[in-house]
């Protein structure tokens, strides 16, 4: 079966969705399909294309068996900048639909969200190629900007509903991560035969348990701390000015560290904010390369999973998985109910808090503080949980199935 998967991010991007589509397309490329994977020029961690790739519209090269196409597109300066952001969705749109145009005729395309405007891309593709498309929801937009208060128009949030209508409409299958996102898609009328759940997955045999004497906490001087980790997108959604709180909050605790690693368009406030509070136990770093996130979990003692109210019903942060298979515990900071917490509670991989609750998030870092082996303990039964449901093998084959099934069966309505 050919298959075009349409994604913003593919390696060597670090961001989350890069890992996660690049293994996804190993895998079906292993399973006999001919994978064309249309992507953006690297440029995720920097706010700008790498300078290996500037001056390009499109690059074109064979890896691990995947026929990828990098195609240009605008990058702001900042992530906060949302007619910047806008700008960069529409370039890669446009490119992306136009690198999708050639190669041999797909069977099926994939198209990953976020952007959700990357559902318009596999429709266009889908009618000029005469072939159907199967939307990934890896968020629910536009519902996370309008909690976050990013969106506040009634026109602008009525033109993205629509948007998202119009895709879920046209796609012959919609992939969501959780039975929550099942929910919520079922309450805006999408038909449940079209919505399947499959979870991320995350990469357990690169991604392994490892010792906190290494390279990276040498390097960063964490070998004799005791260190809270939070790494990803240093975005709105996370609500990591609360982590700041808490970490004011144990300022006195001798050798706790908060470290706080990624770029996005809350940092530059975070790192104001951390300064004027005088954090001595609070650093920053930059996105680490895709080679040392190993090491950099292995210098973890926790790590954080913090969403603002009402975010963790659409989305469901991969990070969870990448903690998990490094074996590491984890502490949520998210609502009740919610899928994240779920998955906590039912691996036992940590402790789940409120979000926004400084003082509740203090407690329960100072609980695992106290007690090495328990936090040794949730680590390993975190990485026991990913790798009987979350391997690449495992999400890869649901993919399979799915993909063969849509490409195999004929054209209908709902």
């Amino acid at each position: 079966m050919n298959l075009l998967l349409l994604s913003l991010y593919y390696h060597p991007d670090p961001a989350a969705n890069a890992v996660i589509i690049t293994a996804l397309a190993q895998q079906l490329a292993a399973r006999g399909h001919r994978v064309t994977v249309v992507c953006a020029l690297p440029h995720y961690d920097r706010n700008a294309i790498w300078p290996a790739f500037r001056g390009k519209l499109l690059q074109r090269e064979q890896l691990d068996g995947v026929d990828v196409r990098r195609v240009w597109l605008y990058v702001p300066p900042s992530k906060a900048n949302l007619l910047g952001r806008l700008w960069n969705y529409i370039t890669f749109n446009v490119m992306s639909s136009l690198a999708g145009l050639g190669g041999p005729k797909p069977d099926v395309i994939l198209a990953p969200s976020p952007p959700l405007t990357i559902g318009l891309s596999a429709w266009l593709l889908g009618l000029l190629r005469r072939c159907p498309y199967v939307y990934n929801v890896q968020d629910i937009y536009p519902d996370v900007a309008v909690r976050l208060g990013v969106l506040t128009s009634r026109k602008v949030i009525a033109f993205f509903a629509a948007m998202e209508r119009f895709v879920y409409r046209h796609a012959r299958a919609v992939t969501v991560l959780s039975e929550g996102f099942r929910r919520n898609l079922l309450a805006k009328g999408v038909p449940n035969a079209k919505i399947v759940v499959i979870p991320n997955l995350v990469d357990t045999a690169a991604l392994q348990p490892g010792v906190k004497d290494n390279p990276l906490a040498r390097r960063e001087g964490l070998g004799d701390r005791f260190v809270v980790l939070f790494a990803g997108n240093v975005g709105l959604s996370q609500g990591l000015e609360h982590v700041l709180e808490s970490a004011r909050l144990l300022q006195g605790v001798k050798g706790l560290l908060f470290l706080i690693v990624g770029n996005g368009a809350a940092k530059p406030g975070l790192e104001q904010e951390a300064a004027r509070m005088e954090l001595t136990n609070v650093r920053f770093l930059p996105f680490q390369p895709r080679a040392d996130l190993a090491d950099l979990y292995a210098s973890a003692d926790v790590c954080l999973v913090p969403l603002k109210h009402g975010i963790a019903d659409e989305s469901v942060p991969s990070k969870m998985l990448s903690i998990s298979a490094a074996g590491r515990p984890l502490i949520a900071s998210v609502d009740e109910p919610s899928d994240t917490a779920q998955h906590v509670r039912e691996s036992g991989c940590g402790l789940v808090v409120p979000p926004e609750d400084p003082q509740a998030l203090a407690a329960a870092i100072m609980a695992l503080y106290r007690d090495p082996d328990r936090a040794r303990r949730m680590g390993m039964l975190g990485r026991a949980h990913v790798e009987t449901r979350f391997t690449p093998e495992v999400v890869g084959a649901a993919y399979h199935r799915l993909l063969e099934c849509v490409a195999n069966s004929p054209k209908r309505k709902g």
